[in-house]
């Protein structure tokens, strides 16, 4: 069938507004916040469940690529339309259908923004707990996706911990509902896990029954000063081996704490090899025993302990943490922020290995590394920025990151614990699962037969 004739079809499943193909907006669509790229053939609109299964039906009869895409705030090419075809941007799609909150859970569509959703609970004494950088902007389907998870994740867990159902549409447009409204099931297989992190390659995410929880009573932030980030990573696993379990461990080591007083200097982040950034929540009670317990601790290995006197206090430490990604970039002019190698996980007990692994690292190419992330779950997100221009800087770039995977594989770890696999980091698939990719491939051939969901991601 001819490109026009095709053209046609999607134009009358989803009308001829919600269908693009001119090179301006399709270059929009050819990339995310990766160095991942491909121009898609056609970008499809769709505002319900029916005309997604419609085009994917088309694109299934005539074996066409097809991409899901929410707000493209990925780092790792997920949703990169890297073999051309249809990308169906979910946006449009953004209802929040149900508050059943005597139930403890919503029914949301996929193109609902996390920090919306949240905005919506908040009023009712609920939320949605993983907790992206991104969370401004980034979509219910996309966290589904990645099982994306974020600042909060030491305590609540991943975005897998909070999807009870879901709504997919099949590789040939068939239309599926997994799980259920109640909070436990045995029957049959977990087909919702199996697409939570799937990242696009099983199915189209259209819709998602979430369990929500109530918003705890209070909070308190402490922030722990060490020499070196070594010295904060064995605090870390101090800390949780004594039976702590804060909401929130955050490590931002020398070189972010720099760019982030040059980003803004009102801020007033103390300098210090690293800092550990501790939340505690619960009751009011809690909070005060939780905190002191961190603060009792650190005090062994930290050169100051300080806890926020407010919440407004609170509130300026995660504004400042929240604002790494931009501060990095501003360190250098003449550096650029790439995102390779940013996103490995590690065990606990091999936190302050890590730690010192990513400075020899450092170190090896002469490449500035900026060190921070979820250190409480033991993910680790490793800055790098360089001068685009310079072949010689890609070079050192690529190589400190493929030593950075292969040193947290050597640790028992991952090379991405929450940003996805996606393009960037197929090739380490093999290496990491062993036979299981096997396993996984034949998982894709059953589910995706002719290979159009989202092709040439996760090694598959």
């Amino acid at each position: 069938m001819q490109k026009t004739d095709i053209l046609g079809k999607l134009q009358g499943i989803v009308g001829d507004r919600n269908v693009s193909t001119s090179s301006a907006e399709l270059y929009c669509y050819s990339c995310d916040a990766s160095q991942i790229r491909g121009m898609p053939d056609y970008v499809i609109r769709p505002e319900n469940t029916e005309q997604v299964s419609k085009v994917v039906k088309v694109a299934y009869d005539h074996e066409i690529p097809v991409t899901a895409r929410g707000a493209a705030t990925g780092l790792a090419g997920g949703a990169v339309p890297v073999e051309g075809g249809i990308v169906l941007d979910m946006s449009s799609m953004d209802k929040i259908e149900e508050l059943d909150l005597d139930n403890l859970q919503v029914v949301v569509e996929s193109g609902v923004v996390q920090a919306k959703l949240n905005a919506v609970l908040e009023p009712y004494g609920f939320f949605f707990p993983p907790d992206p950088g991104s969370s401004a902007m980034c979509t219910i389907g996309g966290l589904i996706g990645n099982n994306g998870s974020g600042m909060r994740s030491v305590k609540y867990g991943t975005t897998r911990s909070y999807v009870l159902g879901l709504e997919v549409v099949m590789a040939d447009g068939t239309i599926i509902n997994t799980g259920s409204k109640v909070m436990k099931s045995v029957s049959g297989y977990s087909l919702t896990d199996l697409y939570v992190g799937s990242e696009g390659t099983l199915g189209v995410i259209t819709k998602a029954i979430l369990k929500v929880i109530a918003l705890p009573k209070e909070r308190s932030v402490l922030l722990a000063s060490f020499e070196t980030p070594e010295l904060a990573g064995q605090a870390v696993v101090k800390t949780l081996a004594s039976g702590i379990v804060p909401s929130a461990c955050e490590i931002l080591d020398r070189n972010i704490i720099e760019a982030i007083n040059t980003y803004d200097p009102s801020i007033g982040i103390p300098e210090a090899g690293a800092i550990l950034l501790f939340e505690v929540d619960g009751t009011e009670n809690a909070v005060i025993e939780g905190i002191g317990m961190v603060s009792e601790v650190c005090r062994s290995l930290a050169t100051s302990v300080k806890t926020a006197s407010d919440k407004a206090e609170r509130d300026e430490i995660w504004a400042a943490r929240k604002m790494v990604g931009a501060a990095i970039s501003r360190l250098d002019p003449m550096r650029t922020r790439v995102y390779v190698g940013e996103d490995v996980g590690v065990p606990i007990k091999q936190i302050p290995a890590m730690l010192h692994k990513v400075r020899e690292i450092s170190k090896e190419f002469d490449l500035p590394i900026m060190t921070y992330g979820h250190i409480g779950d033991g993910n680790l997100h490793t800055g790098m920025c360089i001068d685009v221009m310079e072949d010689g800087d890609w070079e050192k770039l690529n190589k400190a990151a493929d030593k950075i995977h292969h040193e947290a594989l050597g640790l028992e770890g991952t090379v991405t614990a929450e940003h996805g696999v996606g393009g960037a980091r197929a090739d380490f698939m093999a290496l990491e699962v062993g036979n299981a990719l096997d396993l996984m491939v034949a998982i894709k051939k059953a589910l995706d037969p002719k290979g159009i969901m989202n092709p040439g991601k996760m090694g598959l």
